[in-house]
């Protein structure tokens, strides 16, 4: 397949490793990974805040990047993201845009996928050759979770990981308190939602906490290295994309 690979905005400038994996991932199972240079902000941020008119400029970018009928798949290392393609835009082009951008949007919302539900509703794999032998505990995000609903594809990807030993998050679907400008505009509450978060990770003895969106791992590794607990947090591509002959090196976590 000809895949094109959205980095999202967290991902281009402060995770580019989870968005470099994701593409060596899709390579290394044999298909073709194009980066339309155009791509810019999916507008989610945009549209989570109430400004749903203001992004239609992203959102026809985005339609007009991955809307080549020569891309089969649009993958991206992010549920929200993902989310905000195949849930928001239709509604953004619905309410402020013109039968060019809906129909643009239609056609690339069909494509579109987060890693997790492409890697195993569209190619048909759990095994993806990865070996990474660490202890790790995952955390399902809320956009993954309940907007695309992904189920357990994480977990059936990370239990045929060669050599992982996959631990169970206690209250795993309770979310991390980061929501975007949730935590800003509610910060006690946040702080309160990532504490509760924290200490349901310290008890799986965990050296790294995975998930497949940079946005809550960024939230939940600054609590982590805030109270030095020595776990560090790794987006699931990177896990993924690790193998016995290419391995993840784990640096030394805050203590």
């Amino acid at each position: 397949m000809r895949i094109g690979l959205f980095a999202t905005c967290l991902g281009d400038t402060l995770f580019p490793e989870a968005v470099k994996s994701t593409a060596v991932l899709l390579a290394r199972l044999g298909h073709e990974v194009v980066f339309p240079p155009g791509q810019t902000c999916c507008g989610q941020m945009h549209i989570n805040t109430g400004y749903q008119r203001e992004p239609v400029p992203l959102v026809r970018n985005f339609a007009e990047q991955f809307g080549d009928s020569s891309i089969d798949a649009v993958v991206m290392p992010s549920g929200s993201c993902a989310g905000s393609v195949r849930h928001q835009h239709g509604l953004v082009a619905e309410r402020y845009g013109d039968a060019a951008l809906r129909a643009g949007v239609a056609t690339v919302k069909a494509k579109t996928y987060e890693l997790s539900e492409f890697l195993v509703d569209v190619l048909d794999a759990t095994d993806v050759g990865a070996y990474f032998p660490h202890r790790v505990t995952y955390h399902p995000t809320c956009h993954s979770l309940r907007m695309l609903k992904v189920g357990d594809k994480p977990l059936r990807l990370l239990r045929a990981v060669d050599s992982i030993d996959l631990v169970e998050l206690p209250e795993a679907d309770a979310c991390c308190g980061f929501g975007g400008t949730f935590a800003l505009k509610n910060a006690d509450t946040s702080t309160a939602m990532l504490q509760d978060k924290m200490s349901n990770i310290a008890t799986t003895g965990a050296a790294v906490c995975t998930a497949g969106d940079s946005s809550c791992l960024m939230h939940i590794g600054g609590g982590l290295s805030r109270t030095e607990s020595g776990t560090r947090t790794l987006h699931l591509a990177q896990i993924l994309s690790a193998t016995r002959t290419s391995p993840h090196v784990l640096t030394e976590a805050a203590r």
